[in-house]
């Protein structure tokens, strides 16, 4: 994994060297597992299943992040650094990005326009972040 991009990220503020808190990591691993479980419950609204695969993708990319020793300024930067802090190509942090856009529209605007596909894509990328933070060594 090419870290160095993180080091940069510190330098311009967007996030922050921090030590890893473990019982920190193991409750955002825990919720993020929780939740993307309950998202595969096709008998919940849609816009609760994104909100939940949403929540859980983030907790689980932020929990990467955190076993590497950073802290985000901002909620976007977790996803964008997930070729770094998982070695995941593109594909999984453009859908969350993309998701990150459609959540924020609908929390600050009241409008959340999602379909059946790109919850199938996003439940899909959280997958992977699940997948790839499960490998971590354990600390």
């Amino acid at each position: 994994m090419e870290l160095k991009q993180l080091d940069n990220l510190v330098r311009t503020g967007s996030l922050k060297h921090e030590p890893v808190i473990w019982a920190e990591y193991d409750g955002l691993v825990v919720s993020g597992r929780k939740r993307l479980t309950d998202a595969d419950n096709e008998s919940l609204a849609f816009e609760s299943r994104f909100d939940l695969a949403y929540n859980g993708a983030f907790s689980l990319a932020l929990a990467a992040l955190r076993w590497h020793g950073f802290r985000p300024e901002n909620r976007y930067v977790v996803f964008h650094v997930i070729p770094q802090t998982l070695n995941l190509g593109p594909e999984v942090w453009r859908t969350l990005a993309e998701c990150h856009r459609r959540r924020n529209s609908a929390e600050y605007e009241g409008f959340l326009e999602i379909d059946r596909q790109l919850l199938n894509d996003l439940i899909a990328a959280a997958g992977q972040v699940m997948i790839a933070v499960e490998a971590l060594p354990s600390g």
